[in-house]
Formats: structure tokens, sequence, C-alpha cells
């Protein structure tokens, strides 16, 4: 069943189905549903474009063929591109064994087809056509992996301010000293916020963002060569060897490893 980002007006707890899925088109604007929170679980699937998602002090930033966890009555906002093309599936609490936490899952193309067939369906159906497909994808989506593609994150306005510019100019290489003119603080006291809110320091908060923007354009097709472009390495080789000291392997070798 396809639906707008905010389902429109639709309550997912409204009823007790063990699993409900929507297929989502965002428009031309990039849209955003502000913090809520479910009785159900629900699993955020990008099809094309990225979609993030706040939850737990986190940014989750969530590329084509991975989803993000969030477990029931957890608040979280939604934040998709423009043109992007996602589905949602709600899960009824205790129906199965899923991670406590919210996380990142690479989701195969068995449980991505699942999940795309189910949401075909009518929420009315009670066939037993329909509760083997549940079963099928139920037996299936709990040994999916777990990435890491999380950015602690804060509530506290200034690293949000951080974060939302840096997301949006990944090539901006403004120093820690910089960015504490632009927000009027010292140096030393915006070098322990960072610390205090995010568990990193600036340097290495800053490289888990490059990461992941890096995996969203990467897995999206673009070349490493365009990536390190667009995270504002100086040459090719200098964003190889940051992405190599985060994951330990290049990327060429990572996205072969998604690819087997």
């Amino acid at each position: 069943m396809e639906r707008g980002l905010a389902l429109e007006g639709f309550d997912p707890d409204s009823n007790t189905l063990m699993a409900q899925a929507f297929r989502i088109r965002v428009a031309e604007s990039v849209k955003e549903i502000p913090f809520h929170q479910h009785r159900k679980g629900q699993l955020i699937l990008a099809l094309h474009g990225g979609i993030t998602c706040e939850v737990e002090q986190a940014m989750w930033m969530v590329p084509t063929q991975y989803a993000v966890w969030i477990p029931g009555a957890m608040p979280h906002s939604n934040r998709a591109t423009a043109n992007a093309s996602i589905c949602f599936l709600f899960i009824e609490p205790g129906a199965i064994a899923m991670p406590e936490q919210c996380c990142t899952l690479k989701i195969s193309p068995l449980v991505r087809e699942l999940i795309l067939r189910l949401a075909q369906q009518s929420h009315e159906d009670a066939s037993p056509a329909r509760e083997r497909l549940v079963q099928v994808l139920f037996d299936e989506l709990p040994h999916q992996p777990v990435e890491q593609l999380r950015l602690p994150m804060s509530r506290h306005p200034k690293i949000q301010q951080i974060a939302e510019h840096l997301a949006r100019h990944p090539e901006e290489r403004r120093t820690l000293a910089q960015w504490a003119s632009v927000l009027a603080m010292s140096e030393r006291n915006l070098a322990r916020l960072v610390v205090k809110e995010t568990g990193l320091n600036f340097r290495r908060w800053r490289q888990q963002l490059q990461v992941i923007i890096a995996l969203q354009l990467l897995i999206d097709g673009s070349t490493v060569q365009k990536v390190g472009q667009a995270l504002g390495y100086e040459s090719t080789n200098a964003f190889i060897t940051m992405f190599r000291n985060a994951l330990g392997t290049t990327p060429g070798r990572y996205l072969a490893s998604l690819a087997a």
C-alpha cells in the first residue's frame, strides 16, 4: 500500500496485525516528520535516495539496501531526501525477536522483496497466503547483519547546528577553532561540549559523519574519486586512507564485501 511519508494520518497502532508495510514516495521537496513514537516497532527501508532518523541522541543515515530498526515506544524523527522511495514496516511487539536498541541493518534481496510484496497487499487481507508471507519474512528478518551507520548526536542546539551543516556541506573543512568562532565560544569549551554530548572528540565525530556520507554515496553508485571530492579531500588517496582508518578496509573492498 503506497502512502505519503506521514502515512496520511493512518495510525499503525490502530490494529494488532503482526506486520504491515507501506511503500512511500517522497515528493520533490525534502520531507520531515517531527519526533513521534509508536507502540509497534518500525523498520525503515531505503529503496532509492536516503533517509535520516534521529533516535536516542544519535543520527542514523540510511543509504539504499539498508534499513534502520526502531524498537516500539522509542521517540524518533524521520527526514527523507527529495524523490526518495522508502518502505515502512511496522511489527507488533513480541511478534519477532528483534534488537532491543536502534540499529542499522543490511537488508538482503529476499527480505527486501518480501517487504515490497507485503506493502502491495491490503491490510484487511487475512488470507493464509498473507500469513505465510509474514512468516517467511519473520524467519529471515532477525538474521540481517547489523552495520555501524550511527552518528552520536545531541539535543544541544549547537551540536545540532554543526551536524546539520556538515551533513549538507560535507566538503567543508571548517576547523574546531573556526566553529568555535561561529558559535561564539572558546575552542576549549566547544571541544569539551562535543565530547560531553557525543562521547567523541571533534575530529572523530566529524570523521564518523564523513564515513556515513561516503557509504551513502558509494552504495548509490558514485566512484571513489567523486566521493573523495564530495567530502573535500584534496586527493583520492587521502580519502581512501581516512576510510581505511575508520573501517579497516578500502572503499573498493568494502563494496565488494557488500556484493558478496
